[in-house]
């Protein structure tokens, strides 16, 4: 392999190495400068549309491959990357910067990974990345939030692997001459469409996804981790971890009808909760659900223009969503308050964060002439091509009508929580008092760069469309986007949702109370579990083991038995939690083996 063959992952990842080594403007230039190298880099491989192949471990993996969706993806994560970095150039957090490229990197290194251990290995990459971002976030629960978020990714990440393990043992025992294969995406439509209950390795690949796509159970785990990264930080996590899995489930799994329903519930919950919600930051960490839902919805459908449509939306739902985020954590750098209740009358003061936010939150709520309306419009465009054509060959449609009502519906809900409630509670409602300016230039500068194209891409939306897996399938742009009715549709929509807010806003009380989720489960319900029921029953154990030894070991007069010994005999054999999940895990991990695996022991 040359080095012009390299996944441009390896220069985040040597950059990760680089950075703490490097001082002052130098390091600034060498932040700035790496996502450029990558992005190069990423376009010379597809470009040339290289692939990659060597042999691990006796099985041929494919480290550089081109996918359909790849152009789309790295374009914008590369850009992320870079504005970021611009982002954070004020701060002076040691281990927060190489920890994103690390993040970066891993995230690179999925979008090429053309077979499954690949994608594993930088899967993996991804999250520890992510996890020091947290646990840097100076937050007040930066360090259990990132526990909490390793522990259920770690989860996520072992149900992959076994996954993994059991698809390449029975493409390895089918006679697959390429059993590690992740590179679907031209047959994406026709392959795995069902997943039979004799999968089992494809439903454990896929279940490890869906935790890190935010899908229920698990997904409170957005709102739980999001909010205690810092400033910076926050915006890195917005982009790369739940648009990763959206990647590599359109890869594996597109059409399967299953993803459709997940994706309306995540539409449905991430609403509910985003309106319940006071932190400014997890209120956007829960709108990201609702946000991806919508991609799933897409990856469910299967067709060319819904795969078009999740890809766009995931190139819009970074932009404007970095947007927000980097809104969000200008007014909590800047007062030092992140609850909405604590905020108010910041537009007399910060009148660029405003702007921003502002266009941040309209093209989330899918005005006409911004990037998310003609990156949502794809999706509800393909459900409807979808119950016309169940209609015309006789078969039950109506169940796509409800998912495109749903949709309408979504993006109502949408526009109730992000495009008004947070920044009608920051920047107008009650004047708190605080005078802030805005924030520093490198600050500004970044939101300015993402605030661009969530108004071009509403104007041209064909820059984005040229680069999707098929390019839209010669959909007719301007009478799906740009007709009258479907604009006035729109916007009355969002106009009848902006009425009811402003006349049920009285009743709207906001609190500092946290809404019970199911992140409850690992943030109350383990520990507490762990304390009163585990914990008693391993120092018993450890008791009646000592007791054991005491009646079958000599005593300290006897001279057969090292004193040494005997002490290491009776020193505690508790066990940590750490230790608990890892046997757990690796008791999993053997059941699977040997009683799933074909070939296995049944």
């Amino acid at each position: 392999m040359t080095v012009s063959e390299l996944t441009p992952g390896l220069i985040l990842l040597a950059g990760a190495a680089l950075l703490p080594l490097l001082r002052g403007r130098i390091r600034q230039a060498a932040a700035l400068l790496l996502p450029v190298l990558a992005g190069v880099q990423a376009w010379l491989l597809i470009a040339s549309e290289t692939s990659v192949r060597a042999t691990f471990l006796g099985v041929e993996i494919a480290p550089v491959h081109v996918h359909g969706a790849t152009p789309a993806f790295v374009t914008i994560f590369c850009l992320m990357m870079l504005v970021g970095v611009i982002f954070a150039l004020n701060q002076n957090r040691k281990v927060e910067l190489p920890a994103a490229f690390v993040y970066g990197g891993g995230a690179l290194g999925v979008l090429f990974a053309g077979d499954l251990i690949t994608m594993f290995v930088f899967w993996e990459v991804m999250t520890l990345g992510s996890t020091v971002i947290i646990f840097s976030g100076g937050q007040r629960d930066s360090g259990g939030a990132g526990l909490r978020y390793f522990g259920v990714h770690a989860m996520g990440g072992v149900l992959l692997l076994m996954g993994i393990v059991m698809v390449i043992a029975g493409r390895i025992a089918s006679g697959d001459p390429d059993p590690a294969a992740f590179r679907h995406m031209p047959e994406m439509i026709a392959n795995w469409s069902t997943l039979s209950a004799t999968t089992v390795g494809m439903w454990l690949v896929l279940i490890g996804m869906l935790v890190n796509v935010g899908a229920p159970p698990f997904s409170a785990w957005l709102a739980d981790a999001y909010p205690e990264g810092s400033e910076s930080g926050t915006a890195f996590l917005s982009a790369f971890t739940t648009k990763t899995a959206v990647f590599t489930l359109m890869v594996a799994f597109a059409g399967l009808h299953m993803l459709i329903w997940i994706g309306l519930y995540m539409t449905i919950y991430g609403i509910v909760y985003a309106i319940l919600e006071n932190d400014m930051r997890r209120l956007l960490a829960y709108s990201i659900c609702t946000q991806v839902g919508f991609m799933l919805v897409g990856i469910g459908i299967g067709t060319e223009l819904a795969i078009d449509g999740a890809t766009a939306h995931a190139v819009s739902h970074i932009l404007y969503k970095g947007l927000l985020m980097m809104s969000a954590g200008s007014v909590l750098f800047m007062t030092g308050k992140r609850n909405l209740n604590q905020l108010g009358g910041l537009y007399r003061t910060m009148p660029l964060t405003l702007v921003c936010a502002i266009i941040g939150a309209i093209a989330i709520s899918s005005f006409p002439l911004t990037s998310g309306y003609v990156t949502k419009s794809l999706i509800k465009v393909a459900a409807t091509d979808m119950a016309d054509g169940l209609a015309l060959n006789g078969q039950p449609y109506m169940h796509m009508v409800w998912v495109y009502f749903l949709l309408e519906g979504a993006a109502v809900g949408v526009f109730l929580h992000a495009g008004i409630k947070y920044p009608w509670f920051v920047f107008f409602g009650k004047d708190c008092g605080l005078r802030p300016s805005d924030p520093p230039w490198n600050m500004r500068i970044a939101m300015l760069v993402m605030a661009v194209p969530c108004m071009l891409l509403g104007f041209a939306p064909m820059m984005l469309y040229d680069i999707l897996p098929y390019g839209t399938s010669g959909l007719d742009i301007s009478k799906v986007l740009f007709g009258v009715d479907k604009a006035v549709v729109a916007l009355s929509l969002l106009m009848f949702s902006a009425l009811a807010f402003f006349l049920l806003l009285p009743l709207l009380k906001l609190s500092d109370t946290r809404t019970l989720d199911t992140d409850w489960l690992w943030r109350r319900f383990a520990p507490r579990f762990w304390k009163d029921a585990i914990a008693p029953l391993l120092e018993q154990i450890d008791s009646a083991r000592r007791q054991l030894i005491e009646g079958l070991t000599p005593r300290e007069g006897d001279r057969n038995l090292p004193r040494a010994l005997r002490a290491r005999l009776m020193g505690s054999w508790s066990v940590g939690i750490p230790v608990f999940v890892i046997v757990l895990m690796l008791l999993a991990y053997l059941l699977v083996y040997f009683w799933l695996l074909p070939g296995g022991l049944v």
